[in-house]
């Protein structure tokens, strides 16, 4: 597995790490044993980091992560990013010093722990994040040992280029993919040189970049990937990374047979995962080959899937022939409607 600097926190992580969004059962039902067992596997396979959120499953993978943390005595090598300011509404108002030791005693207690390793901001609107009160708040926090350090995790590079500029912000956390290949052009660039860290999510386009999904895949009802494929509940970025369904389809079956090119073998086996490098492992590989980013987080519902996506943090360097494919793929079906928007 392959280790890189967590940006101001004077920590090191793994490359690959393990979001668990699903774990707080957001994507369908997943028991305690079974979200247990997938953070097992991750860690058995070197994954040091972990990012979760105080409102996925209203606090539930906190709590899993917490049990893990003292069951594997793992306190001290694996490190845990929450975020926080969605369990009120997205206004500027909310952000306040009162409102976030609540809700950083509340996941200070899911986690069973006195200090925070990195606290995010949950995507907050722009005006929070430009805010000078805001950061004041959260040095406050940091001061008092509530946090070690903070973070925010955005929707848009103009959003992320702002914090980034603020002397104290940590990491950001920022949609990046072979499906959203903005932040290449400057937030990444502006990370490196602030010695930001850069968490990379959604690095699989909901799945799509898996190669495994066809115009007849359902969801189930309180999947996102049903729900909110207009937008009508979170930013419809989050969503497929903002691709429309039937485009995405078409962009991931010519990444599937990119990631096939890697061993030579068809884009019907390295879908099936029978051969090679699989299209997930290669697009989860490639975003943590990229400079700057300090960990890439993709979730796993079950242990296979945890298995399969940290064995990618040890793959070889892709090559320049493999990044010039995902940008001609972006380039011809994608940039037209993507980059302009985040």
């Amino acid at each position: 597995m392959q280790i890189h600097a967590l940006g101001k926190t004077n920590r090191s992580v793994s490359g690959v790490g393990l979001g668990t969004w699903q774990l707080g059962a957001d994507w369908g039902d997943v028991s305690e044993a079974d979200a247990l067992a997938v953070l097992g596997a991750s860690a058995d396979s070197g994954v040091t980091f972990f990012d979760t959120a105080d409102v996925y499953g209203d606090g539930r993978s906190e709590q899993a992560i917490g049990r893990f943390l003292r069951e594997r005595g793992a306190a001290d090598t694996i490190t845990v990013a929450t975020k926080m300011g969605r369990r009120m509404d997205q206004v500027p108002e909310n952000y306040v010093l009162e409102n976030f030791r609540a809700w950083t005693d509340r996941s200070r207690k899911n986690l069973g722990v006195d200090t925070l390793d990195l606290v995010q901001l949950h995507c907050p609107p722009t005006a929070v994040v430009t805010s000078n009160e805001v950061y004041d708040a959260l040095d406050t926090l940091v001061a008092d040992g509530a946090i070690a350090h903070y973070g925010l995790s955005v929707e848009t590079c103009g959003q992320a280029l702002a914090a980034i500029a603020r002397p104290n912000v940590a990491t950001i956390q920022i949609i990046l993919n072979a499906f959203r290949l903005k932040p290449l052009d400057e937030v990444l660039p502006a990370a490196r040189e602030a010695g930001v860290g850069i968490i990379a999510r959604v690095p699989l386009a909901s799945g799509l970049l898996s190669g495994k999904y066809t115009s007849g895949t359902t969801f189930a009802e309180n999947d996102h990937r049903n729900y909110n494929r207009d937008g009508s509940h979170f930013d419809v970025g989050e969503t497929f990374s903002g691709v429309d369904y039937a485009v995405g389809l078409e962009a991931a079956g010519r990444f599937s047979a990119l990631a096939a090119a890697l061993e030579g073998t068809t884009a019907a086996q390295a879908s099936a995962g029978t051969a090679g490098i699989t299209p997930a492992q290669a697009a989860i590989a490639w975003v943590s080959q990229l400079d700057g980013v300090s960990t890439v987080i993709p979730g796993a519902r079950s242990t296979a899937q945890a298995l399969s996506n940290a064995a990618a943090g040890s793959l070889p360097d892709l090559g320049h022939d493999f990044t010039a494919g995902v940008q001609d793929i972006y380039n011809s079906l994608l940039r037209a409607d993507i980059h302009p928007r985040w």
